[in-house]
């Protein structure tokens, strides 16, 4: 079997005497002989890119064996800081939130089809991350994930988005994108419009600003009506399909503890606004939600959601999963209530589900995470931030390495 080459930081090689040395080298080949067994050959057959390797090799003269562990995905990294040190940002790391409904009003039935809302949007702690690294490609962009059934073509909103950040800038930039995802599908949290939003920073970082935040605000709202809420400060009052928000001057306390809840099946937006009748809906003017949030908080009262009767009837143990979490939970929780189209249900005020939670089978598999509410400065992304930094002043930035 021939040998294979690998782009490496050190090369390993054993002297006469059987011992092992280190030799220290820049954008050298090392070969790996044939003799040397992989632990993870499978991987490397398929040309899948892996983090690490283990090889081992015998000296022929006094059988002692070496095994050595290659953690490629570090030393490719540290040789593209070495080559991409002059010239400009090459991989850009984001924190891409997502963001629960406190209320969600539906007003009116569009001549579109669509439907308007009035809801109080806000941005939560829980979130994935995203690595962008320039490709030198010229056609095409690609995306990875850590989880299955994501797609990875322009169907997923971080390759729309970046498909129409080139298309608005005339820019060629395209990139390799790593999506660590943290965030639920089908869960009424926007995890995919948070993911685009960021997207769209990001490119803009990589392009120099060529465009303003509100700009990146305007497009996004062409692939998604959620998308351009995450383009304010992070707690804002959003009208029409979504797209049209508007920043509170005073978001909620971020030292609130909130507790999510998912369980294993989604709600489909599509069928839930398919079961929407607006003669079901609440009466109050959103507008005064809003009002009494900003003097009194979060209470059971304010938080309505007119998309819940519809998602109970999609999926009916969600509306038992509320009842005994408002039941199980009088004295723990401010309020609970389902975010979005479901299907997440939401408590405030405690970052712990109730005990049948954990005792209960027909639980177990559930989506469980704690967060709090953030925000982000003007001209900075959201960073993450830990349960216990969540009621000290917020820290704004962007890693870039």
């Amino acid at each position: 079997m021939a040998s294979s080459n690998f782009i490496c930081s050190h090369q390993i090689y054993s002297s006469c005497n059987g011992e092992t040395h280190f030799n220290s080298f820049r954008k050298a080949s090392f070969s790996i002989p044939s003799s040397y067994k992989f632990k993870h050959a499978s991987y490397f057959e398929r040309g899948f890119q892996f983090s690490r390797i283990k090889a081992t090799a015998s000296d022929s003269k006094t059988g002692r064996k070496v095994e050595v562990a290659y953690d490629l995905e570090d030393k490719f990294n540290k040789l593209a800081d070495e080559v991409d040190k002059n010239s400009g940002m090459s991989r850009l790391t984001l924190f891409s939130p997502c963001k629960i409904n406190v209320f969600l009003r539906i007003t009116s039935k569009r001549e579109d089809g669509y439907h308007d809302l009035a809801s109080l949007f806000h941005v939560i702690s829980l979130g994935d991350k995203i690595k962008f690294s320039l490709s030198p490609s010229k056609s095409s962009d690609r995306l990875s994930t850590n989880v299955p059934g994501v797609p990875l073509d322009d169907r997923n909103l971080i390759i729309k988005a970046l498909n129409l950040f080139r298309k608005k800038t005339g820019t060629d930039n395209y990139f390799w994108i790593h999506l660590d995802k943290k965030v639920p599908t089908g869960a009424g949290l926007g995890g995919g419009s948070s993911n685009a939003a960021t997207a769209l920073w990001a490119a803009n970082q990589f392009s120099g600003c060529v465009a303003t935040e509100k700009e990146l605000q305007e497009w996004s709202g062409e692939i998604g009506s959620d998308i351009p809420f995450f383009f304010s400060h992070g707690a804002a009052y959003c009208t029409g399909r979504g797209e049209i928000v508007e920043d509170i001057p005073k978001p909620l306390p971020f030292d609130v503890p909130l507790v999510l809840i998912k369980p294993q099946e989604a709600c489909s937006t599509a069928e839930v606004y398919k079961l929407l009748t607006l003669d079901r809906t609440s009466k109050v003017d959103p507008l005064t939600l809003l009002e009494k949030i900003s003097r009194s908080g979060i209470s059971q009262d304010v938080c309505i959601n007119d998309l819940e009767p519809p998602a109970f009837e999609v999926l009916p143990s969600l509306k038992r999963l509320k009842q005994r979490l408002i039941a199980a939970g009088r004295g723990q929780y401010d309020a609970v209530f389902m975010s979005g189209s479901g299907s997440t249900i939401v408590g405030v005020g405690s970052p712990d589900p109730p005990q049948f939670i954990y005792d209960d089978d027909e639980y177990k598999d559930m989506f469980l995470s704690e967060a709090s509410f953030i925000t982000r400065a003007e001209n900075q992304w959201y960073t993450e931030v830990s349960m216990d930094a969540a009621s000290s002043s917020m820290e704004f930035s962007e890693s870039i390495e």
